[in-house]
Formats: structure tokens, sequence, C-alpha cells
């Protein structure tokens, strides 16, 4: 069973650092890391040095011009959504870019995830949805009853707020009763470049009556699982998006559905900071 679970922590740590990258820094801050072509290019940029083997800009404020010009250049796909630049979680924010470069910067994205549980006399149960079939990432995968990146200006908290309203149709008073549970984080490999993401995960009892909807287009539809069905699912296949499957196997140890041994060494091998 150990190996079902461990096999998507695995996957979502798959990046060693710093591998062919340099460090990248907003003056004296580091806060990603960019391949060989990309430095090269941002050689070529205004306000860009080099330290050693580091590369240096010297004004965040001019990060989402750069960024931009670098997009049509073709390094990356550009999304119109600006995320904060922050060299520490709880600090302040540098810069902002597009999230389509994040991962080109190695630069660490936050996310809000949500466990929308029902507790049944049968037992506890979990609100799934289904990713629409135009989704860019992982389309068609099942994903928690909201979940999103949190954009420039925004909290975590903000964003489970928002997210949960347009995605799922949820009020912001019964989402304003969830629970902060984890900060999950990992460095992964993907075909577009470094996902850095720390993802704030946060557990919300709805009542028996809800029935979720789509409101945005994000999601094509809900089902509602007995857990076990849920993690059977996580053990057994890919079903769900890759970084949902690390928030739900932290819901199942602390539920107590993964326990003893094989509790130990998954919550080991979390990074759940």
């Amino acid at each position: 069973m150990l190996t079902g679970f461990m096999r998507h922590i695995e996957a979502c740590r798959s990046a060693v650092l710093p591998g062919k990258r340099l460090p990248f820094r907003i003056g004296a801050e580091p806060v990603g890391w960019v391949g060989h072509p990309l430095a090269d290019a941002l050689m070529e940029c205004p306000g860009v040095r080099r330290d050693g083997e580091t590369i240096v800009l010297a004004d965040g404020a001019a990060l989402p011009g750069l960024a931009r010009a670098l997009s049509d250049e073709g390094f990356y796909r550009w999304r119109g959504e600006a995320f904060d630049v922050r060299a520490d979680p709880d600090g302040p924010p540098l810069a902002k870019i597009d999230r389509g470069a994040l991962p080109a910067f190695g630069i660490e994205a936050a996310g809000a995830h949500l466990n929308g549980l029902v507790r049944r006399p049968d037992g506890l149960h979990l609100w799934v949805a289904r990713r629409a079939a135009n989704k860019a990432l992982d389309p068609g995968k099942l994903d928690h009853i909201t979940a999103g990146g949190v954009p420039a200006g925004l909290t975590p908290w903000q964003t489970l707020v928002k997210e949960a309203e347009e995605e799922a149709a949820i009020p912001p008073a019964l989402a304003s009763q969830a629970v902060p549970t984890a900060r999950i984080t990992y460095a992964m490999e993907r075909p577009e470049g470094l996902r850095r993401d720390r993802i704030y995960c946060y557990d919300l009892d709805l009542p028996k009556s809800f029935v979720p909807h789509a409101a945005d287009g994000e999601v094509e539809s809900f089902e509602l699982w007995p857990i076990r069905r849920a993690m059977d699912a996580v053990r057994d296949t890919d079903m769900f998006k890759f970084n949902v499957n690390l928030v739900l196997i932290d819901l199942f140890l602390r539920t107590g559905l993964i326990a003893g041994a094989e509790g130990s060494a998954l919550r080991r091998a979390i990074d759940r900071r």
C-alpha cells in the first residue's frame, strides 16, 4: 500500500536543485532558478547582471515587462494572470510575474486547496470535482471541490473564498468556515519547467443538503465519494491531478485512514510546513 501513495509524493519531489540551473535574485533576495538558455536571454535585458553564477535583476518593478518580452520570444506561454514574487512565503512581495513564466524562472507559487467534507451516518464523504476537458493543465482529471493559484494581491484565504464561490458556488459565508490544516511544498520537474509550489490546505464541513455546481466552467461535474473510495483511487490510480494527491494523502493521515508504520513513513515524506 505504501508504494501506491509514495509514488505521488516522489513524483512531486522530482526536481534536484540547482540541477542545471542558475540562482535568480531580485536585488539581494533569492527568488528562483533559471536554465542556461533563459539566463543567456536575461543577460541581454536592461537591469540584469551576473554575480558569479547568479543572475541578478536590480529592480523587481522591471520583471513584468521583461517577462512579457521573453514570452514573446517563445520561452513560455503567457497566461495573463499575475502572481506575487516573494523570497519568503510570509515576506513582502518583491515583484509580479505572469503565471506562465513561473516554471521558467523557478519561482515559488502559492495555491489554496479545499477538502469539501460531508459527515454522514455511513461515514465521511468527500466532494470530488472533474476538471473541464479544455483545461490547459491536466484536463479531465479529478480535483478538489475548489482549488486555485493565489493571484497577485490576494492571500491564500482570500483566494480560497473567491475560488469556492466561482468554481463550486459555495457562498462566502459558508466557505469562511474552512479550517486551515497544512502547508505542503514541493519542487517538481514538469514539461513547462520547474514547479515550486506551496499549497495551503483547508478542510470545510459542508451541510448534507449542499450540492456544488460548476459556476465558471473550470469544472465539468461534481460527485460525492465515500472517503475510502477516494483513498483507493489515490493509492491505485492516477485519476487525480498530480498535486491533489498530496493534499488528499495528508487528509487520509489526519483522519486515521492511513496509520501505523505506513502513516509514519508518509508523514516523513510529505514536506508539510
